[in-house]
């Protein structure tokens, strides 16, 4: 985590040396999430959502002409992630060091919550309109982010077994990437100064999980190896300089 925060007072040193330049501008976003997971084992479904805490973080615009511009950035995205229905039980954390050996042998119909935290590093094109007043509507597409993984806890319900905040990192893909769009208004409060409100839809198209574990199947044991992916709404709020 220190080295985290280091990297992040970095870029922000570095950043802050060049806004001097007029087509660059530099900012703050926290903005609230909802995220759900999906599967691409028709075994495995979708059953609930979490409402993730706010995406923290330091955005950055490069304007190339006076409307379009590439965005980059670097912040914290906590809580990330939903809840699966598994129809087969199984040691399905089996790489965890979970706090009973009991959570290694689950029955049908059992519920796992993931909650991920991630370092996200996104890069994306903007566009945006010309002042209205004080108003200019904007949209970003694509959005390309990089996810590093930097903590993931997991819970188990709905079966006669339950357990809260289990270390699950090393059955949580280190890294992920999504895409994503995007699209809202900023508000000039200042001669360079903008409020910023806006709707992002993320969708990361890499399997969130490692696929390690076992589940059982007619009395044999299978591979778990389905594509677990996650999805998610973003409320940006934020002030760009």
């Amino acid at each position: 985590m220190r080295k985290i925060v280091v990297f992040i007072a970095f870029f922000a040193f570095t950043v802050t040396q060049v806004m001097a330049q007029s087509n660059f501008r530099f900012g703050f976003q926290f903005s609230p999430t909802i995220t759900w997971m999906n599967s691409s084992d028709n075994r495995i479904n979708g059953n609930g959502v979490a409402f993730g805490g706010p995406k923290l973080g330091m955005v950055g615009e490069r304007y190339f002409q006076e409307n379009y511009a590439i965005t980059f950035g670097i912040g914290f995205a906590f809580n990330q992630g939903g809840v699966l229905r598994h129809d087969f039980g199984g040691d399905l954390w089996k790489n965890s060091e979970l706090s009973s050996s009991e959570l290694h042998d689950l029955p049908n119909g059992v519920n796992l919550r993931y909650r991920i935290q991630y370092v996200e590093i996104p890069i994306g094109l903007k566009m945006r309109t010309q002042e209205f007043g004080y108003i200019r509507y904007y949209a970003e597409i694509p959005i390309f982010t990089l996810g590093i993984r930097t903590q993931a806890r997991g819970s188990i319900s709905g079966t006669a077994i339950d357990s809260e905040k289990e270390d699950i990192s090393k059955d949580v893909a280190p890294f992920a990437l999504s895409w994503g769009i995007g699209g809202g208004i900023e508000y000039a409060v200042g001669p360079n100064t903008s409020l910023i409100g806006g709707i992002y839809y993320q969708n990361y198209f890499t399997d969130v999980t490692k696929d390690d574990g076992v589940k059982i199947v007619d009395g044999a044991e299978v591979r778990e190896n389905s594509k677990s992916a996650l999805q998610g709404l973003t409320l940006r709020i934020g002030v760009m300089f």
